[in-house]
């Protein structure tokens, strides 16, 4: 009871985050598709709080924050990053859970492994919203939506992610496990 309320209150704080990071982009689409500051909080809250938080505030945040500040626009900006975002917090959280050794070398697979399966998702949402809606999604597209122009935020994801959890980890506050079944009698 007390682990759940304990995520329930984090992944409420991933989700908040998450609203107020795209401002710091000054609300230029151009940047914020470039830095993905709506990515950080739900890979984050995938790794600290669980596979099943990550992928609710993954899927939430886009939506919510469309709803409140029109921003990602809703379609079909908002319904692919859902998409997306969902899949970041379900895979890395997955991923990372099930790791055998929860280290920075895990970590960085997991990571990669997240954003792969996220920026597909995104490009299968993409291919479908827009082919019903009689538009175009070419290869092209997709490549400079998924990984060209959002380079650098993939390498902001790739040092400020493992950075906050080797910190956390230094604190104390979120441990990296040598392995699973030291994990499983630690918790009992």
């Amino acid at each position: 009871m007390k682990r759940t309320i304990k995520n329930l209150t984090l992944a409420a704080m991933f989700l908040a985050l998450g609203m107020v990071l795209p401002f710091l982009t000054g609300q230029i689409p151009q940047i914020g598709s470039m830095l993905l500051p709506m990515h950080i909080p739900v890979l984050l809250c995938g790794l600290i709080c669980g596979w099943q938080y990550g992928a609710v505030v993954g899927a939430a945040l886009p939506l919510l924050r469309s709803a409140i500040f029109g921003a990602p626009v809703f379609f079909p900006n908002a319904t692919a990053m859902a998409a997306e975002l969902m899949t970041y917090g379900l895979v890395v959280g997955l991923l990372y859970s099930i790791s055998r050794w929860q280290c920075l070398r895990s970590l960085y697979r997991c990571l990669i492994s997240a954003m792969l399966a996220g920026r597909a998702v995104w490009g299968i949402v993409q291919v479908i919203q827009l082919g019903l809606s009689g538009s175009s999604f070419t290869w092209q597209m997709f490549a400079a939506g998924a990984f060209l122009n959002a380079i650098p935020g993939i390498i902001l994801q790739l040092i400020l992610i493992p950075a906050v959890m080797a910190a956390l980890n230094r604190t104390g506050l979120v441990r990296f496990k040598k392995q699973r079944h030291a994990a499983t009698k630690s918790e009992s």
